[in-house]
């Protein structure tokens, strides 16, 4: 199981409104994150794309979808008490031949995320010539 945590300087419903929004979810994660009947295409550079379904929507402290290969990806949001976010992300049932590149993925999305909602940055090159696939982290 993967499990990483980040601390972010926004209140957990703008946070969620990153995760569980079309518009959130192309600010940072992906091109494209269109969620329709529950299922969210995510188009990236380069032409690589999947689906995920939205298992669980609970806003603003819980957002749950079936990600990369089938895995179940978790994110908790919990109020800091001080106007901030503490997110815990885990996904469970990355097969192991993914597991240390799926790992690192998930810090390059959420260190995007905090660029995006805490900053207003997008850190993403959005060149469809410098992908993850080519090694590249800022995608």
């Amino acid at each position: 199981m993967i499990r990483w945590r980040i601390h972010l300087k926004s209140p957990p419903p703008m946070v969620y409104a990153m995760l569980a929004t079309d518009e959130g979810r192309a600010r940072f994660w992906a091109e494209s994150a269109v969620e329709q009947n529950g299922v969210i295409e995510f188009e990236f550079p380069g032409g690589l794309s999947w689906r995920g379904k939205v298992l669980e929507a609970k806003p603003p402290d819980r957002f749950v979808i079936e990600y990369y290969d089938s895995s179940l990806t978790t994110f908790v949001l919990d109020d800091d008490g001080s106007g901030g976010t503490d997110l815990t992300l885990t996904d469970e049932g990355v097969p192991p031949a993914h597991l240390a590149e799926v790992m690192a993925g998930w810090v390059s999305v959420l260190m995007a995320l905090k660029a995006a909602v805490d900053f207003s940055v997008d850190l993403r090159n959005h060149d469809p010539q410098r992908t993850w696939n080519e090694g590249y982290a800022d995608n």
